[in-house]
């Protein structure tokens, strides 16, 4: 099913792709990619030879009916791997002990530092759980991953995609082997996952912002609901959206 996917997602959109050399033809290695679009765990399997294991939420694996066994079959496809999310901590070690055994058996293991689509465009603040924790834990290389246009492809919201070329960039593997045995370390995890952040700024361009996204999420959440709340009290004092009091003309 990965070669249907693979081949129908290359052949409709064409993603052009740097440092495929990068990724090694055999033994375990860890993609750290930043992340635009829910179609990033598509393209980048698509131009890889080797199958590549994402985590994917458990409700995806999970819905009853028709549509809900064919979502389970296409994420099982495309190599995502089902943990359930419940749960902040238990959701962290059991995606931390899934990229271990993925990586223990010799296989490709992506993961998203930043834990969450960017809001903007703009490149977030690594987790250091995850990413540092499974790669100081197993001593498998990083490959740092830039994902170029893809939230263009199929924009936040949007279910149907738009037929632009996507791209994507790949680093050379990043050794963190000096540090095994010190994933209890949290400067050390912290300096890993900064180091990996960087080489994705690198690849990809993009704006670099110091906080996480889901931050910035709740951020730009809030924006909104106080700028909403602002102008339902400017139209209940019959203001206008400049602040001036509305003009009512008379009736001819």
């Amino acid at each position: 099913m990965k070669l249907s996917i693979g081949g129908s997602l290359k052949l409709a959109f064409r993603p052009w792709v740097e440092g495929l050399e990068n990724v090694p033809a055999e033994g375990p290695a860890i993609l750290a990619s930043n992340h635009l679009s829910f179609s990033d765990s598509f393209f980048l399997p698509a131009v890889l030879d080797r199958k590549i294991t994402f985590i994917a939420k458990q409700e995806y694996f999970t819905s009853p009916g028709v549509k809900g066994k064919l979502t389970a079959a296409f994420f099982k496809g495309v190599g995502q791997l089902p943990v359930d999310r419940s749960g902040a901590r238990g959701a962290g070690e059991a995606a931390i002990k899934s990229g271990i055994e993925v990586l223990e058996r010799g296989e490709l293991f992506g993961i998203y530092p930043e834990g969450t689509r960017s809001p903007d465009g703009r490149l977030y603040r690594g987790k250091p759980g995850g990413l540092a924790r499974v790669a100081l834990a197993t001593g498998a290389p990083v490959i740092p991953v830039a994902m170029i246009d893809t939230e263009k492809v199929q924009p936040p919201g949007k279910v149907l995609p738009k037929m632009i070329r996507p791209g994507i960039r790949i680093g050379k593997p990043l050794d963190f082997s000096r540090y095994h045995g010190m994933d209890g370390d949290r400067f050390i995890l912290r300096s890993v996952t900064d180091e990996v952040m960087y080489e994705i700024m690198k690849l990809s361009g993009q704006e670099y912002v110091d906080i996480y996204a889901t931050a910035a999420k709740r951020q730009i959440a809030d924006e909104a609901k106080r700028q909403a709340e602002e102008e339902k009290a400017a139209k209940a004092a019959g203001l206008d959206t400049a602040g001036k009091k509305a003009e009512h003309k008379p009736e001819a």
